[in-house]
């Protein structure tokens, strides 16, 4: 596994380089199918990803980074999306943000750390490929650390579009359990212990949620989208998925699509997301998407397992 060198100029305490994994991998079914891989292949990456030597053409000019969500990597979220950008024509990046040294799982720390070392990776891949831009796609808190960056990082003139995919904008509830913890004394301090500190910031209502949002969700310069789920399992209620400031397209899954019931967990191996997030890269050239039944639960089983071997 290759570490990152290059970081933001004034990098805070605590800061770690990202982990940026080299090794190509077979893309994936579904999460649990690319956790069981990684197992033996911690150095996973997407297919075709993390290619220094790619040179972005004039079709696709700007590289996409993609970022994992909590508890996960850039290869057990994006192991089915990455190839599908790689054959569109797209130069492709992901890092491995938010672990603890030796981590094999990752985006459990500060996300504020986490951003800055997206900003380092940002950095890193335009000196590579001669970029002026990136365009930038977040999964859950990949979407919030992405957007941290560029809305609180300085990152906007580095990136011409942002995605965020089951984006936690104004946080979870998570089935009204966050609300109830919040009036415990020391029952959020006990989460970040049990759970993990960038779970808790998520938190709807949380000091860091009400820190990115200040002076407005977007900041002008960058198109952000939101690609999100009404039956999304983490992100409740359904409209704190959407970006509020201008400059901001919010898609809903069910609105494109009423019988793909995917919810939050299954959003990064359904074939009809990966299609809008192409349509959103690229909303002249992209295929148009083909909608399929996804049953309600989609995806659930195989996260709980994944993240309990």
């Amino acid at each position: 596994m290759l570490l990152g060198t290059t970081g933001s100029a004034a990098q805070p305490p605590g800061y770690l380089p990202p982990a940026v994994p080299t090794e190509w991998a077979p893309a994936q079914p579904d999460h649990l199918a690319a956790v069981l891989y990684t197992k033996n292949h911690p150095g996973a990456v997407p297919r075709g990803a993390n290619d220094f030597g790619c040179v972005p053409d004039a079709a696709h000019p700007r590289p996409v980074i993609l970022a994992h969500g909590t508890d996960a990597s850039a290869y057990t979220d994006w192991s089915a999306i990455g190839p599908r950008l790689v054959d569109q024509g797209y130069c492709v990046f992901a890092l491995n943000y938010g672990g603890k040294p030796g981590a094999t799982t990752f985006g459990t720390e500060d996300i504020v750390l986490s951003a800055h070392q997206i900003a380092g990776f940002v950095t890193e891949v335009r000196a590579a490929t001669g970029a002026d831009q990136v365009d930038m796609v977040g999964f859950s808190q990949g979407a919030t650390a992405t957007r941290y960056y560029i809305n609180k990082l300085g990152g906007a003139p580095s990136v011409g579009t942002w995605v965020g995919l089951a984006s936690p904008t104004y946080g979870g509830v998570m089935y009204g359990l966050v609300p109830v913890a919040q009036q415990i004394p020391g029952a959020m301090g006990l989460a970040e212990q049990v759970i993990s500190v960038a779970a808790v910031q998520q938190a709807e209502g949380s000091p860091f949620m009400q820190e990115l949002n200040a002076g407005g969700d977007t900041v002008p310069g960058v198109r952000y989208v939101t690609i999100g789920s009404r039956v999304d399992e983490m992100i409740q209620p359904f409209g704190n998925i959407a970006l509020r400031g201008p400059g901001a397209e919010n898609i809903v899954l069910q609105d494109r699509c009423p019988a793909d019931l995917t919810g939050h967990f299954h959003m990064v191996y359904d074939p009809f997301v990966a299609e809008l997030l192409l349509e959103a890269l690229d909303p002249d050239h992209a295929p148009d998407p083909v909608c399929v039944p996804v049953a309600l639960g989609t995806g659930i089983p195989q996260v709980i397992i994944g993240g309990n071997i």
